[in-house]
C-alpha cells in the first residue's frame, strides 16, 4: 500500500483528535535525549531527509483522505473515528500542504543529552492534532541520531589512540579508519541508506552504497561522499580450493598493481597464508615494488590474539620500525584491518591491546563496523522521547508536562529553545527567556510544507 499523511502514525493517534480539551488551538512538541542516555552527548543527524520524503510539499490529497477513512473505520470497527475534517481542511485551505513549524538543531551537530534537539508546532488552529500526529514518523529521526552518536564516539576512541600510540601524520587517515560494513546486516535498504549516511558524518569510509546515494539524494551532495577499496571476499579467496590459494593471493594482487588493495585471509589458516604467502621472498618483493598498501584481513578467532600474533608474523616478514612516540610500527606497505563482529568496545579492546604491546595504532589501516555499527541498537541507547510541552487554549499558553515516579521520564514544561550559556555550555530553557531570537539554536527547518534550510 502506498504511504500516506494521514495513516503515517500509530493506530492510536488516529483518535486523539476527539480527547484534547475544548478550545484547544495548538499542541507543541519537542524531541529530546533523555537522561540516562548511554552517551553523554547526541549528535544530530537525519530530520532534513524525514522531511524531504514524508513532508515537503503537497502530500495530503483527497484520494488519501478517503482510503484513511475506510482503513479507520475498518482499523477500529466504527465510522467517527476517523479526524476527516481536520484532513480535508488541509487540502482546502492549505493545498494538501502541512501547516506545521519545525525547528531543529544543526545537523551533525553534537548536544548534550536532556536537551531539546527538535520543536514542532501547528501553525492552523484547525489543525491542532497534527503535530503529535506526527511524532511517529518525526521519532524516526532516532535512528540516524544513535548512528551518528555511536560512530563519532568511534571516531574518537580511535583519535585518542592514535595521538597516544601514532606519529603526528597518521591522523591524515583517520577519516577512513571506521569502515561501514553493515549494509546486509540491517533490516532494509532504507535503513542501510539513513544508517549508512549517519556514519558519513564521522568517517568517509563505507561499503553500504545506499548511504552514500542517500546523502548525495537528500542532503544536496554533488559528488560521491564516501569511498572504498578493492577488496577480496572467501567466494574468491577459495575458488581454487587449498591447493590453490598462493595462486589467487597472486592472482589478486597482480589485478591491482596501485593503490590499496584488502585481502581476507583465514579461508583456511591465517597464519600460515600470511607467514608463508604474504610473507615469502618473492610476494614480499611484489608487495614492495607496487604503488599502494596491502591490507590484510583477518574475519575469525579473537581479535586480540589474532592480530597481535599477525603484527609479529608482519614484522618478521616486513620489518617494523619504532615511531616518534615509541610505538612499533609496520612497513608503510602492509597493514591490517579487523572487521569481524566489531563494535565500540571491540575497538577500543584492539586498540588498548596493542598498545599495551608496544603497537600503534596506526598499523590498523581500518575497522570494520557492520551489524555493531548500523543494527545492535535501538532507541532506548539514547532514550529518545517526543513529547508534548505547552498547548494554548482560547487564546491562553498552559504548561504541559508528565512527571512519573520514575522521574527520567519526567517532561519539560513550556515552549523551549537551546542555547549556549555564559560558561559556553549547551542548555535548555523557555523560549520566553531568551535574550535574543539570535540566541537560539534550534533553527528553522520546515513551515508549512516547505523547508527552509538544506
Amino acid at each position: 500500500m502506498p504511504l500516506s499523511i494521514p495513516l503515517l502514525t500509530d493506530g492510536y493517534k488516529l483518535t486523539h483528535h476527539a480527547q484534547y480539551p475544548a478550545g484547544t488551538e495548538s499542541v507543541y512538541s519537542y524531541f529530546e535525549s533523555r537522561v540516562g542516555a548511554t552517551y553523554s552527548d547526541t549528535t544530530f543527524f537525519g530530520l532534513q531527509y524525514i522531511l524531504k520524503r514524508f513532508f515537503t510539499g503537497a502530500v495530503v490529497r483527497e484520494d488519501d483522505i478517503a482510503a484513511a477513512k475506510a482503513f479507520t473505520a475498518a482499523y477500529f470497527h466504527h465510522d467517527g473515528y476517523f479526524n476527516e475534517a481536520m484532513w480535508r481542511h488541509i487540502v482546502r485551505n492549505h493545498g494538501g500542504r502541512l501547516p506545521v513549524r519545525i525547528r531543529a538543531v544543526p545537523e551533525g551537530m553534537a548536544v548534550p543529552a536532556s536537551n531539546v534537539l527538535v520543536t514542532v508546532e501547528n501553525t492552523d488552529p484547525a489543525c491542532f492534532a497534527l503535530t503529535n500526529h506526527l511524532e511517529t514518523v518525526l521519532s524516526h529521526v532516532w535512528y540516524p541520531c544513535t548512528v551518528a552518536t555511536l560512530s563519532r564516539k568511534m571516531k574518537s576512541v580511535v583519535e585518542r589512540f592514535l595521538l597516544e600510540t601514532a606519529d603526528p601524520d597518521a591522523l591524515a587517515a583517520l577519516p577512513l579508519m571506521v569502515h561501514d560494513f553493515g549494509y546486509r546486516g540491517v533490516e532494509s535498504v532504507d535503513a542501510a541508506g539513513i544508517g549508512g549516511a549517519a556514519h558519513l558524518v564521522n568517517f568517509q569510509g563505507s561499503d553500504t552504497v545506499a548511504g552514500i546515494q542517500l546523502a548525495m539524494q537528500y542532503y544536496n551532495e554533488p559528488e560521491v561522499v564516501g569511498s572504498a577499496v578493492p577488496a577480496t571476499e572467501h567466494s574468491v579467496m577459495t575458488a581454487l580450493g587449498r591447493e590453490g590459494e598462493r595462486e589467487m593471493f597472486e592472482h589478486v594482487l597482480s589485478q591491482y598493481p596501485t593503490g590499496p588493495l584488502s585481502i581476507v585471509s583465514d579461508s583456511y589458516d591465517i597464519f600460515a597464508a600470511v607467514r608463508d604467502i604474504v610473507c615469502s621472498p618473492s610476494f614480499r618483493e611484489k608487495v614492495l615494488a607496487r604503488d599502494g598498501v596491502l591490507v590484510i584481513r583477518p574475519d575469525s578467532g579473537d581479535p586480540v590474539t589474532t592480530l597481535l600474533r599477525l603484527l609479529g608474523i608482519l614484522a618478521d616478514g616486513y620489518g617494523a620500525q619504532e615511531n616518534s612516540k615509541g610505538f612499533r610500527l609496520l612497513h608503510p606497505k602492509v597493514r591490517l584491518l579487523w572487521g569481524d563482529g566489531l563494535d565500540y568496545d571491540g575497538i577500543y579492546n584492539i586498540l588498548n591491546a596493542l598498545r599495551n604491546a608496544g603497537w600503534s595504532a596506526a598499523n590498523m589501516a581500518s575497522f570494520g563496523c557492520g551489524g555493531g555499527l548500523l543494527q545492535r541498537l535501538d532507541r532506548d541507547v539514547q532514550r529518545f522521547a517526543f513529547k508534548c510541552s505547552a498547548q494554548k487554549r482560547n487564546g491562553v499558553w498552559h504548561d504541559i508536562f508528565k512527571n512519573p515516579l520514575d522521574t527520567t521520564k519526567a517532561s519539560k514544561k513550556g515552549r523551549l529553545a537551546l542555547v549556549h550559556d555564559a560558561a559556553g555550555h549547551i542548555r535548555t530553557i523557555r523560549e520566553d527567556q531568551l535574550p535574543r531570537e539570535a540566541d537560539n539554536l534550534l533553527e528553522p527547518v520546515f513551515e508549512n510544507g516547505e523547508l527552509c534550510a538544506t
